[in-house]
């Protein structure tokens, strides 16, 4: 199954509440409908698309109608399609791992998906040829490591950990000096679940940062915050209360085949402005799939 067809696939939920009301809606359009436009609004942010982005896209839609005079709905449809993908499009939605080795840190809170989509990342990233090492630095949460070992056995990739209540720090820096020497290629970190109101996990986490500047001062770093789409506009919260402890480079947004809210990829990118660098559509290693802006633009709006 290729991008598209598990992008509208894993996104039969959002279609589902969105699809009867936008083809009803675009079908109705005439020229100085104002009405259309109300509509549309109100089944955007029902999605959970945000009042902000929301706002912007009918604004750009208005002005590419006048500007082109678009006279049907299949045209007002099409122009609205090719809105949404440059919002989303803004910025490169690809992995930036050149070095050797690279580092990709993942953080969320609790619940989100972490964990798996680590697996996941591991499984894809090693058959596209890179020797990957997992490392266990959630020791925090009761048998989190455990369940990363279990990834790691099943992606064929190396894992360092430690007992549970160790320093995580100290796991990142024993997972670098590893991946040093058994030249792997890309280093991804598992974190504790976090809120911006544990002081004590945000401190955990600039010590880690800290740990592997000082070991790869010139390494290639990914921090990716993964989201849980099924909590809409709270996920969007949540990755803004990590902004100003994380630099993040880019979400994960997981669980997109559970929701009806994948509006929220659209609010994501444009409030938060960091790429949707990878989508969840579904529990198979392939399912977390590269973030296709055209072709999720596009899967919302075909049956």
């Amino acid at each position: 199954m290729g991008f598209f067809d598990k992008i509208k696939q894993g996104l039969t939920k959002t279609k589902t509440k969105m699809d009867a009301q936008l083809t009803g809606i675009f079908a109705a359009y005439e020229p100085g409908d104002e009405e259309f436009f109300e509509d549309l609004e109100e089944t955007l942010i029902l999605a959970d698309t945000g009042v902000e982005t929301t706002t912007k896209a009918i604004a750009q839609l208005r002005k590419a109608i006048e500007l082109k005079k678009l006279r049907t709905g299949a045209e007002v449809k099409k122009e609205f399609v090719q809105i949404l993908t440059r919002i989303l499009k803004v910025q490169d939605t690809m992995l930036l791992l050149t070095t050797q080795p690279s580092v990709v840190l993942v953080v969320g809170v609790n619940g989100v998906g972490k964990t798996t989509t680590i697996g996941k990342l591991a499984a894809q990233l090693k058959k596209e040829g890179n020797r990957v090492l997992l490392s266990a630095a959630d020791t925090f949460r009761a048998a989190a490591a455990d369940q990363l070992t279990v990834w790691a056995q099943r992606a064929g990739v190396d894992i360092v950990k430690h007992e549970e209540g160790s320093d995580p720090a100290a796991v990142v820096f024993d997972s670098i000096q590893a991946a040093k020497a058994r030249g792997t290629d890309v280093v991804i970190i598992d974190t504790a679940g976090r809120l911006h109101n544990k002081t004590n996990l945000m401190n955990e986490l600039n010590k880690i940062t800290r740990v592997i500047r000082r070991e790869l001062p010139e390494a290639d770093i990914e921090t990716l915050m993964v989201l849980d789409a099924t909590t809409g506009q709270n996920g969007l919260i949540q990755a803004k209360q990590f902004l100003d402890t994380a630099d993040l480079t880019g979400i994960v947004l997981t669980k997109l085949d559970g929701t009806a809210r994948g509006g929220v990829v659209l609010a994501i990118r444009e409030e938060l402005k960091l790429p949707v660098k990878f989508i969840g559509v579904g529990e198979q290693v392939d399912d977390l799939q590269p973030f296709d802006a055209k072709a999720f633009s596009e899967a919302l709006f075909t049956r």
